[in-house]
């Protein structure tokens, strides 16, 4: 493997997901070797089947099967000449806790081994085996043309030995192991999490859904009061224009310039406003109102000089009247 594979391989398995991965994969392949992936057909054939009948043997097997029943027995006929004791042991775990019996006609009797694959050691199990072995396929050479009816005196012999306690009762059951029972719980450990992690998203998803309509909402409030303050200011400054009473003088003159250039920097930030940024619409409605109070204190300024000039002219009329009106006098009075 090269350094790049190799750092990547690392990389996986040094993250919690790819020692789920890894945890995952060694639990499918002890499912499938506990399965019996690597068995042969015998030992896949009796897994599920009390009677295993190898190619070429005249046998009724589901009748052999109805015979047997749900007995701890299972009964193999193999091919003439075949290694018996082989295939007695390479049903090991396919037929574990029964008791078997490996069969093969010979040229006038039948061929048998017999292997007790009973739970438990010792001394007196070990009798019992031996006893159990050597007595089920008592009988069955007188019917060596017939392997159905040497069945069925396999079958008697098997319910004499549960009788003498030979052999424990009980009906053979064929239950998964043990990895298939993790891999389903897994399965339906996966599906409750999935479901509920799916239902947290779905509300944490809606809450923040939520959150951000109200933000927008919010938003489209802000931009909208900005947008009439922003008229406003620029009525303000439109009225600002048509008085020309701020013309008199420099020093207002230089103060609605500096207000109409803020006014127009002020519509190029409003124009770039960011909807993202609700800090910055603030920031800016801020700004509209110092720049609309500049606007309303330059309009007052302005109007304030135009009324003292109106109360000059006021009085500078007043005395060429009151003279106009002495003379009328004076010359009616001479008369």
């Amino acid at each position: 493997m090269t350094g790049a594979p190799r750092r990547m391989l690392g990389r996986l398995v040094g993250t919690p997901f790819g020692r789920a991965v890894l945890a995952c994969l060694a639990l499918a392949g002890w499912a499938l070797w506990s399965a019996g992936v690597l068995d042969g057909p015998v030992a896949r054939q009796v897994r599920s089947s009390s009677v295993y009948a190898a190619p070429g043997v005249d046998l009724d097997v589901p009748a052999a099967q109805r015979v047997i029943g749900n007995r701890r027995l299972v009964v193999l006929m193999m091919a003439p000449d075949a290694d018996l004791r082989d295939a007695c042991h390479r049903v090991d775990r396919a037929a574990s806790g029964t008791l078997v019996l490996a069969m093969s006609r010979a040229e006038d009797d039948w061929d048998t081994y017999g292997c007790a694959k009973f739970a438990g050691g010792g001394a007196k199990n070990f009798g019992r085996a031996v006893v159990a072995e050597s007595t089920i396929a008592r009988g069955a050479d007188n019917f060596v043309d017939r392997p159905l009816e040497a069945l069925k005196v396999v079958v008697l012999n098997y319910d004499l030995l549960v009788r003498a306690g030979t052999v424990p009762d009980g009906a053979r059951t064929v239950s998964p192991s043990l990895p298939r029972y993790l891999l389903a719980a897994g399965a339906v450990a996966g599906v409750v999490t999935g479901a509920v992690l799916l239902w947290l998203g779905g509300r944490r998803a809606a809450r923040l859904t939520d959150q951000r309509r109200v933000r927008r909402a919010a938003y489209a409030d802000e931009r909208a009061t900005l947008g009439a303050a922003t008229a406003v200011l620029a009525q303000q400054i439109i009225d600002l224009d048509r008085s020309h009473l701020w013309r008199d003088g420099a020093k207002g003159r230089r103060a609605f310039q500096r207000l109409a250039g803020d006014y127009t920097a002020l519509l190029d930030r409003v124009t770039e406003l960011d909807p993202a940024d609700p800090a910055a619409l603030r920031r800016l409605g801020e700004r509209v109102e110092r720049l609309s109070r500049r606007a309303h204190e330059l309009a007052g300024t302005a109007a304030g000089t135009g009324a003292a000039g109106t109360d000059t002219a006021g009085a500078g009329t007043d005395p060429a009247a009151g003279t106009g009106d002495g003379g009328d006098r004076r010359v009616r009075t001479g008369r």
